[in-house]
């Protein structure tokens, strides 16, 4: 055995330790948060950042922090589960604010923290560009995990959930477009800075349009769940390190393939059963990243780093704070002019509010060259901010909520629509059971075959008192039941052309036709 393999093996063998030492704190940490009532108040992400604060402050460093690692591997899975779970329709009515608040937004940001920072501070222009930019990105899981455990509007969520989708990508362009200035390898220029982004975003547009629409139409000729599942986890990688390699933007590469999959692919392409499968997978690989990062977005904190720069970061603060307000309230304002969809001054209170900052702010923070001077003031400054966001923002995010008066029924309406679906189900179940012919099936237990078909009855049955229950209670609930069977009628209607395609009875290029026809009926809900 050579040395080098000896200690490449060694190496491995701590790299190992050390992720099961971080993913063993986070899977204890969701445990315990689950068995203590007043630890249910606090998102979990939230307490992990905690958790990663405690192990900071007695010097215990689970893992080094490398942007690659977070750019590279964990980014594509958080960015892809948010925009397959997106859904179009509900973007679609609130695209133009969110696009505002993606955009222009990161820009009013990027400006009002920089010059802030280089009128206030000593901090040279250059550099404090460098921090606007990182801490233009929003990063609202704490908070969208927060609105749908209170069951905040689907308004509110979408709009967050889409702005830090979208302004992800657009802030990580703008970064690597100002990085080179500090550099002295470019001057700024507005012509060639629009070209530049132009060329980004285009670039993870086109990409994420192929990938996507190809995969999609892919999983038409087979069904095969693992398969299809393993192609989405594909695509999320492979659309960011293609993209990247042809010098576009692989966060807006990876948000398109998932938007087109998650809305799209999945039903042209996917059974109900295979959905689900890709689905819950998704949910479990993203529970999983945001256990790791947070907790080591805590577990990355120099304290003494942190105090020697607090001027840096108290200006930073208040600089950002005032900034999203503006922005939120003045594109707000702009969109309710132009759009029929009206933010009111309570949904735009907790936008401004829950504008937090995370992994995406940190990652270009600490991919700052190392060759500039003032990469740690940057480094400390932007990890501040964050910490500033995620402690004070987030737990006090449901405050807000609860004193706007935001949360409404929301919860009420969540679990009405969830016993509307598991009565469909049932009812699925038992139609198939009833189309069993006995005499013709006789390897099947008649004793066995009541014995499953009153179990599925007595659970029919008690979903059906719990929805007369709180239709009772709560009148304005009868509408949903309408809504949910033209929603059934449309998947039912889906899933039929879906199948036919499947089965080579329906030619492939009536299949837009289709997916538009249905589009169109959605809207008309």
């Amino acid at each position: 055995m050579s040395l080098s393999f000896f200690f490449a093996e060694i190496s491995i063998e701590e790299n190992l330790e050390q992720f099961l030492i971080v993913l063993s704190v986070s899977l204890t940490v969701a445990t315990i948060s689950r068995f203590f009532s007043w630890f249910r108040q606090i998102p979990y992400t939230l307490l992990l950042v905690i958790v990663g604060l405690g192990l900071a402050f007695v010097n215990i460093r689970l893992i080094d922090l490398s942007p690659e690692l977070i750019l590279e591997i964990f980014l594509p899975p958080l960015l892809f589960e948010a925009a397959w779970n997106i859904k179009w329709d509900e973007l679609k009515k609130n695209f133009l604010p969110v696009i505002l608040l993606a955009t222009i937004g990161v820009v009013i940001c990027v400006i009002g923290v920089s010059f802030s920072l280089s009128y206030f501070t000593t901090m040279p222009i250059a550099i404090a560009l460098l921090v606007g930019a990182s801490l233009s990105a929003s990063d609202p899981v704490a908070v969208v995990a927060l609105f749908r455990e209170l069951g905040a509007s689907k308004k509110l969520t979408t709009l967050l959930e889409g702005e830090s989708l979208l302004n992800d990508g657009v802030a990580v362009v703008a970064f690597v477009l100002l990085v080179s200035i500090p550099l002295g390898k470019h001057t700024f220029s507005l012509t060639n800075s629009i070209t530049q982004f132009s060329t980004f975003v285009g670039i993870g547009v086109a990409v994420g349009l192929l990938i996507g629409f190809g995969i999609s139409y892919l999983t038409q000729r087979f069904d095969l769940p693992l398969v299809e599942q393993s192609l989405t986890l594909v695509s999320a990688y492979g659309v960011y390190l293609v993209t990247e390699k042809l010098g576009g933007s692989g966060v807006i590469g990876v948000v398109v393939v998932g938007l087109i999959l998650g809305n799209f692919g999945s039903r042209i392409g996917m059974n109900p059963r295979t959905r689900l499968i890709v689905s819950e997978f998704w949910e479990f690989l993203a529970f999983l990243v945001n256990s790791i990062i947070f907790l080591l977005i805590g577990d990355q904190i120099n304290f003494t780093d942190l105090i020697t720069h607090l001027d840096l970061i108290f200006v930073a603060i208040i600089a950002l704070i005032v900034t999203r307000l503006i922005a939120v309230f003045a594109l707000s304002y702009i969109s309710n002019l132009i759009t029929i969809v009206d933010i009111n001054l309570r949904e735009q209170t907790v936008l401004w509010w829950g504008g937090l900052r995370g992994s995406v702010s940190i990652a270009l923070a600490l991919s700052v060259p190392s060759i500039l001077s003032e990469r740690q003031e940057v480094i400390e400054t932007v990890f501040g901010v964050v910490l500033f966001t995620l402690l004070v923002q987030g737990l006090t995010t449901k405050l807000f909520l609860e004193k706007l008066n935001l949360i409404g029924n929301q919860a009420i309406k969540q679990e009405y629509s969830e016993l509307l679906a598991r009565r469909f189900a049932l009812n699925k179940v038992l139609d198939y059971l009833t189309a069993i012919p006995l005499d013709k099936n006789p390897d099947i237990d008649p004793e066995f075959y009541s014995y499953e078909q009153k179990l599925i009855e007595g659970q029919r049955t008690t979903i059906e008192e719990k929805i007369v229950d709180l239709q009772q209670k709560n009148p304005e609930l009868k509408d949903i039941s309408m809504k949910k069977l033209r929603e059934n009628l449309l998947n039912i209607e889906a899933d039929t052309y879906a199948e036919l395609i499947l089965k080579g009875e329906l030619n492939n290029d009536l299949s837009p036709i289709l997916q538009e026809i249905i589009a169109q009926e959605k809207s008309d809900l």
